[in-house]
């Protein structure tokens, strides 16, 4: 099979591509990637000369960029890991997720629709449904309740994709991941932000009261989950894709410092931020019917992920800013 990744060179794509590759003899990839500040090469170093892989710098918003590398490549899937992620980012610059995550998703359709792709799939967030604070998990026909610019973009990719389905019959599958942490995340992210802090024995700011509950699901997981819907997924549908694995912030630094053997003293409480919603949490019947199951304990799944990130400091130390360990609110820089 031959997959076209964008944003093959993020934290997701990027080991979504490597479990590909490992499980797949046959398995041909093309990862399509703009190389933004969390799209690295460094992220494919270890499959970078395989002969079943080859790379593309390219961004989806580039509408001739992106139907040439199709008509060239020719996929049978075309895997949609591009983005902005970043919550922060996008409060105090909204522009760049609206462009990347309707527009670039927009060339992504008509590109597919217009070659006649056999299949494409969206990553989406669990964020689309909003702050689920007292309220029973979201079934994937829930409403869409984004808080933030970053969720409320995610959402109006969704809607473009469930357009495309019903008007033109385009061969698309939704998928909607609960929070991922693992390795090659970059070092904004909570998780990889708190380890690599406690390292350095410098502060972890939590926002508010740090009761905000997250889902986790530890990114190997995650790629299988999507192998999974690719192969047995039915087109036009949506799956959420929950980590079962609800953990308030301050609990997760909490474990990851005990993980360590260091001090709860570091933790600092900061300014909570605008719009921040305090729980999300996704119902998983429609993944779990496919057959898929999260593999990895919670804690396993830390430590793996601390032991990758103490085991890689080359991977890690040259993206930290002068301003790193700064306790900061974000949204105010702009």
């Amino acid at each position: 099979m031959r997959y076209l990744i964008t944003g093959g060179a993020g934290f997701m794509g990027s080991n979504f591509t490597r479990y590909i590759l490992r499980k797949y003899s046959d398995a041909v990839v093309l990862v399509y990637d703009k190389l933004t500040y969390a799209g690295r090469l460094e992220n494919l170093h270890d499959v970078k000369d395989d002969p079943r892989f080859k790379f593309i710098k390219a961004d989806i918003c580039d509408e001739e960029q992106l139907v040439k590398a199709v008509k060239e490549f020719q996929p049978d899937a075309i895997i949609n890991f591009a983005g902005e992620t970043h919550v922060d980012r996008s409060i105090n610059e909204p522009a760049p997720f609206l462009k990347t995550n309707v527009l670039g998703v927009f060339n992504i359709l008509e590109t597919a629709r217009k070659l006649e792709t056999p299949l494409v799939v969206h990553v989406s967030t669990d964020e689309i449904y909003g702050n689920l604070w007292g309220k029973e998990p979201a079934d994937e026909e829930a409403p869409f309740r984004p808080s933030s610019p970053y969720s409320a973009s995610k959402a109006s990719g969704d809607l473009l994709c469930q357009s495309y389905w019903r008007t033109y019959r385009l061969p698309v599958i939704i998928v909607r991941p609960s929070n991922n942490y693992g390795p090659y995340q970059f070092p904004e992210k909570f998780i990889p932000k708190t380890i690599i802090r406690a390292l350095h024995g410098k502060p972890i700011p939590i926002y508010g009261r740090g009761d905000q509950v997250r889902d986790w699901l530890y990114v190997e997981d995650f790629a299988e989950a999507m192998d999974t819907v690719i192969n047995k997924g039915s087109k036009g549908e949506a799956y959420n894709v929950p980590g079962f694995n609800e953990r308030r912030n301050l609990e997760v630094v909490e474990t990851i410092l005990k993980l360590m053997g260091k001090p709860k003293s570091l933790i600092k409480h900061v300014e909570d931020r605008p719009g921040h919603d305090r729980r999300y949490a996704m119902r998983g019947d429609k993944i779990l019917a496919l057959g898929w199951r999260p593999r990895t304990p919670w804690v396993e799944g830390l430590e793996r992920t601390i032991k990758w990130y103490i085991e890689n400091e080359w991977w890690w130390r040259p993206l930290l800013s002068d301003d790193y360990f700064q306790l900061d609110t974000p949204w105010r820089k702009g």
